[in-house]
């Protein structure tokens, strides 16, 4: 999905603030990530004991996402994500709070985030005020920035004061959000170790939303607004990318993780439908792509089927590239290829340098379906994940019905 560049932003640093005798308690944190406006993106996570360690899990609406490297020695209290190559390094206090920085390491420099989290705390924001509208359904949104406004769709379902979500783009989704209204102001956030954002706007008698602003990362911010509307929609994920004229099949070979050259043409992929997956390790929509793909392939390799994953990371070395995704095929049990391209994602000339028949590559994921004669079938941009709902049924019933449609073609005329 489009990612904001909000990374631009970079933070010099923060120290980490020596602690005193605190306890790093078991049970529900609120999170607090401080921008240099001063406004906070906000989360929460729970810590528990397993297997006589500490894990936590960060919650984001119906996600819990295992953080299983933390390490506690004395005051220290460090803990590693599991994706996205980001780590917090913090100190408790005497008041059992942790101070210190969410550390975002990137090819080219660190961005550090300061960071509180308080323990026993549930509430994500606060709601002293009741509720005075409800926001449940699909909204038509508008992102404004200073080039152009783009247009996504929101879900949201409201029970109480609670809000869960998401917006749906062209090229992904803003996965799980949560947040709350309170009187007629509507808030949501996210983090995932990637995605640090808050969402707010106020909600409108004529079923819409004004003033809405999106906060991302460190200071980085857009204007959006909504209107209400059940048949808002985005264009099919086939429409962005296909093959160039002329074009029927990929031809493509780059090297495994293990050094080992592996090609599209070799004998392991004859006659069997191929699925090509474009993806990154720091892509939140890839890793719920994949996620699902590892558990389908497991379930569905033995149907003569195969998924071969090309990699675009954000640096061209590849030692780099292969210790960013390690962690990737261990969560996820993945054991289809994951292939280095070599290319980064920000290269204007990806799509030529990598896949030239295509028209283009317009975003991660782009997963593409080829048939038992090799041909390609259908060019899939972006991905709604687990997030949007019934949006990612739909998904899960068409892609299978793709594969099973592929499958039927008789192997005579594959060969």
């Amino acid at each position: 999905m489009k990612q904001l560049l909000f990374f631009l932003a970079c933070c010099s640093g923060f120290p980490c603030l020596a602690g005193d005798g605190g306890t790093f308690a078991n049970g529900t944190w609120q999170g607090r990530l401080h921008r240099t406006d001063g406004v906070d993106i906000v989360f929460n996570f729970e810590v528990k004991d397993s297997a006589a360690r500490k894990v936590i899990y960060i919650r984001n609406a119906g996600e819990r996402l295992l953080v299983d490297e933390v390490s506690v020695k004395g005051d220290s209290v460090n803990f590693t994500m599991p994706f996205f190559d980001s780590e917090f390094k913090t100190a408790l206090q005497p008041n059992g709070r942790l101070e210190g920085q969410w550390i975002r390491h990137l090819p080219e420099r660190n961005v550090v985030f300061p960071f509180t989290a308080i323990p026993h705390e549930s509430a994500r924001f606060s709601t002293a005020v009741a509720p005075a509208k409800n926001v449940s359904g699909r909204w038509a949104t508008y992102f404004v920035t200073p080039k152009d406004t783009d247009f996504a769709v929101g879900e949201f379902k409201q029970t109480a004061s609670k809000v869960t979500g998401t917006f749906l783009t062209t090229t992904g989704d803003y996965r799980f959000l949560e947040g709350t209204v309170s009187g007629d102001t509507l808030r949501l956030s996210t983090f995932d170790g990637s995605h640090a954002f808050v969402f707010q706007a106020i909600i409108n008698d004529d079923h819409s939303l004004s003033e809405g602003v999106f906060y991302a990362g460190p200071g980085s911010k857009e204007q959006w607004y909504a209107h209400k509307d059940a048949k808002a929609s985005l264009p099919a994920a086939t429409a962005l990318a296909g093959m160039r004229p002329g074009q029927t099949q990929l031809d493509f070979a780059f090297p495994a993780l293990d050094g080992k050259i592996v090609s599209i043409k070799d004998p392991a992929f004859k006659g069997k439908v191929v699925i090509v997956t474009l993806l990154g390790s720091w892509c939140p929509n890839c890793m719920d792509e994949n996620a699902y793909l590892a558990k389908w392939y497991e379930q569905n390799k033995s149907r003569g089927v195969a998924i071969i994953g090309l990699a675009y990371e954000r640096t061209t070395d590849a030692a780099a590239s292969v210790k960013a995704l390690q962690p990737f095929i261990h969560r996820f049990g993945i054991t289809y290829p994951l292939l280095l391209t070599g290319v980064t994602p920000g290269d204007p000339q990806k799509g030529e340098k990598t896949l030239p028949q295509l028209t283009g590559v317009k975003g991660f994921p782009t997963t593409i379906f080829i048939d038992r004669e090799g041909n390609v079938k259908a060019v899939h941009t972006g991905f709604s994940g687990p997030g949007t709902g019934e949006h990612y049924e739909t998904f899960k019933k068409e892609f299978n019905e793709l594969v099973d449609q592929l499958l039927k073609q008789p192997l005579a005329a594959a060969n």
